[in-house]
């Protein structure tokens, strides 16, 4: 027993002394930086989490509060943020894990640090109902708070960060779910506060967790091949370094890597192979203007420099000094050919653009007039203003579903943009791919649901035009214009789609209500009650997805109310006769019995059912399991299962649009899937193939596959234009291994140039 408590003693002393070393270590780099010093505050906020989370382990086995101290350490190392931010970042668990409250915080805190450690902790799960997304609940209480305090989002920023960091420890479909929330949400939201370093460590680390072959694989490419691009990048810069040595400009030369994710999602869009990427690496040209106010002349004289050593490419000039992105992100991209035949892309930036990318807002700050005070406030900076004041609207208007929600959100986020020019020359930032029917909303709601059409550089085009940067715009609108619901088909900004879904919403609840009470009449007129067991199986009879789908179209008389739907209900048994006499002239009649009776095959998740376990999907039981057409995934893929509304499991790709969205709504259906197929089912998969035509060709092609590999070609279409061929060939594989052996000896026929594949 004595020698336990010794044990005991040993450890604890230990982790006292680990959990003061990192604390020093974030006081350490404060003190460093050039806030104003309020190291009393700290220190209360520390002593305070630390008896908080006192005793209380976390899943890698450390004591709790290094983690408070750890994102308290991104908070001020790699975001610059002050006192407040650090005293939040340190409490941010207090509410969520222990019986202190938000009003406990604020008495001995104050208001501000209990304002943001509020926003930074998650509403209870029970009270949403089932169909409610808790996930996405938190996520829209986060952007409220945000809206008011922007360190609210970069603290949760933070605490993600080190959450991904550490998310070895977490079982298979946990780490799913918090690096697709990540990818989906986190790392759009890092990007387009100008956290440029931590949105790529954010989109790696959860590459690497959901695809660790992939993720594998090109880490070892790139230390393959990074002593040919050590030489490229001292040869080109060689020149360079010459001429700015000439100019004597104080200056930095660095290499930029593009990360494995961006790598990974290019072979991925363009259909390339590593060897066929090559933008892999960037030239950075950080440097530090003699005077401050000459900085963006200083930018363009390098750019000239550079510009009479090698070639630049005429398309490829972004000019972000002038016109900084939303995010605050300010450079001169030019695009060179090098002495070895290869383009390169220079960035050209000063020190202070250089924090911005690398910062983002935060680093605005740092240069606000004066020493930061405890007001880190971004006031003057309107871009983000703006940014925020049209979140503030899309939460004003409540989105009845979660995944709608998320992709309101996203649309805000992810958007690169254009400039466009009002008939008055103002300067107005659109996201790009955004059309004249956008512009009119981001103008005024008014303007845009009474619009009838644009002039876009004196010429008249319709709602749905494409705007392009440089456009001048102006928009026309009539009193007797009302919104349509096909606009919802072109209108690609938040704030559009948003405006358009709430007036349709208006008008259609009306609609709704009287199919509401033409359906309670008939139901009363059947003697039937109106009970969710009966609204279920009406919208599954009439295929809809929702009860106030079902009111709609019943309201709109696109449903008649008849003698079918009260056999349905009843269940009652059809007369075979009648049934087969109706089959033969009605191809769909009775499809919904077939329907029924496959679905009985479905694997039905129970309430014993350990979610922790990977689901093994094998010959026996894969038709227990539903395979959506959004994906395709074949064995060979990496997938994940999704437990549906009616606790049957979908098996998704990992990398499948519709499960990324999946993993951030409704995180806790997702589960780990593993494939146990000994190559004896077949699944489709296509393969586009594309050359230079010849004689032989197609007998080549089929030689491959069907005499060299034996696999069966399903289907070949090839179609031959001025001597180039495009092709595609479905065939039968046993998994996706075998398509890529198919894609490889493909690629050895003579005069094949490219080999994508589809599905």
């Amino acid at each position: 027993m004595d020698d336990q408590n010794l044990k005991d003693q040993q450890r604890e002393a230990a982790d006292n002394k680990m959990i003061e070393d990192a604390f020093n270590e974030v006081l350490k780099i404060y003190l460093a930086s050039r806030h104003r010093r309020k190291v009393d505050i700290i220190n209360k906020a520390f002593n305070f989490a630390r008896q908080a989370h006192k005793g209380v382990r976390r899943l890698s086995g450390e004591p709790y509060i290094m983690h408070p101290i750890a994102v308290a350490r991104i908070a001020v190392e790699e975001m610059g943020l002050g006192s407040t931010s650090i005293c939040a970042a340190l409490l941010h668990d207090v509410v969520e894990d222990t019986d202190y409250t938000v009003e406990d915080i604020s008495n001995i805190f104050g208001e501000r640090i209990a304002h943001i450690v509020d926003g930074l902790t998650k509403i209870s799960g029970g009270i949403f109902g089932d169909r409610a997304s808790a996930q996405a609940e938190n996520f829209k209480k986060l952007l409220l708070t945000m809206s008011d305090d922007i360190r609210v989002i970069l603290i949760k920023i933070c605490d993600r960060l080190h959450n991904m960091r550490t998310l070895a420890s977490q079982p298979a479909n946990k780490q799913y779910k918090i690096a697709g929330e990540t990818m989906y949400i986190y790392a759009p939201l890092a990007n387009r506060l100008g956290l440029n370093k931590i949105k790529t460590e954010l989109e790696d680390l959860s590459f690497k967790y959901e695809h660790p072959d992939e993720y594998n694989y090109i880490k070892n490419k790139l230390a393959d091949t990074q002593a040919q691009r050590d030489t490229l990048f001292a040869k080109f810069t060689g020149p360079i370094r010459e001429a700015l040595d000439r100019m004597g400009i104080q200056y930095e030369l660095k290499a930029r890597m593009k990360s494995p994710y961006s790598i990974w999602n290019k072979m991925q869009n363009k259909h390339v192979t590593f060897e066929e990427i090559y933008d892999i690496l960037a030239v950075r040209i950080i440097y530090t203007p003699k005077v401050r106010s000459e900085e963006i002349n200083e930018c363009f004289k390098i750019y000239v420099a550079i510009s009479q050593i090698y070639k630049s490419h005429p398309d490829r000039l972004r000019d972000w000094v002038n016109h900084p992105k939303a995010n605050g992100y300010q450079a001169l991209h030019v695009t060179l050919m090098s002495k070895q035949g290869k383009w390169i892309e220079v960035q050209i930036r000063s020190d202070h653009m250089d924090e911005v990318a690398e910062q983002g807002f935060a680093a605005h700050w740092k240069y606000k007039e004066g020493e930061i005070g405890d007001n880190e406030n971004v006031d003057d900076d309107s871009e983000l203003n703006n940014w925020l004041s049209t979140i503030k609207e899309i939460l004003d208007d409540p989105q009845p579903d979660a995944m709608d929600f998320l992709d309101t959100i996203k649309l805000n986020l992810f958007a690169s943009e254009i400039f466009v020019f009002t008939p008055k020359g103002e300067i107005k930032t659109m996201p790009a791919g955004c059309t004249a029917l956008d512009f009119a909303f981001q103008i005024h709601t008014f303007l845009g649901s009474h619009c009838i059409g644009a002039k876009v550089n004196h010429k008249l085009v319709p709602l749905s035009h494409h705007l392009q940067s440089g456009d001048q715009v102006e928009i026309l609108s009539s009193k007797s214009q009302h919104v349509q619901p096909s606009w919802i088909n072109f209108v690609s900004t938040a704030k559009a789609k948003q405006k358009v879904m709430a007036i349709l919403r208006r008008d259609n609840r009306e609609t709704q209500k009287k199919g509401e009470q033409i359906l309670d009449d008939w139901l009363k007129k059947n003697e039937l009650e109106m009970t969710t067991p009966v609204l279920n199986k009406l919208c599954e009879f009439h295929d809809m997805q929702k009860h106030e789908d079902l009111f709609l179209a019943i309201g709109r008389r696109t449903i008649l109310l008849g003698d079918k739907d009260v056999e349905e209900l009843l269940e009652k048994k059809k007369n075979e006769s009648t049934s087969s006499w109706l089959k033969k002239y009605v191809p769909f009649f009775g499809h919904s019995e077939k329907k029924d009776s496959k679905k009985n095959n479905f694997f039905i998740v129970g309430e014993g059912f350990n979610k922790k376990k990977p689901v093994i999907i094998n010959e026996e039981n894969i038709s227990q399991f539903i395979f959506p057409a959004c994906c395709h995934a074949i064995p060979g893929d990496d997938i994940l299962g999704y437990i549906d509304n009616k606790n049957r499991i979908e098996i998704h790709r990992r990398d499948c649009t519709v499960a990324n969205k999946l993993k951030a709504a409704y995180g806790k259906r997702i589960l780990d899937a593993k494939w146990d197929m000994h190559q004896v089912m077949f699944f489709d998969a296509t393969i586009e193939i594309r050359g230079i035509d010849r004689k032989r060709m197609l007998h080549d092609v089929s030689e491959v596959i069907s005499d060299k590999l034996d696999v069966n070609i399903h289907k070949m279409t090839i179609e031959s234009n001025e001597g180039i061929f495009d092709g595609q060939i479905e065939i039968r594989v046993h998994d996706r291994n075998e398509v890529k052996t198919i894609m490889g000896e493909l690629r050895k026929i003579e005069d094949i140039k490219e080999v994508l594949q589809i599905l």
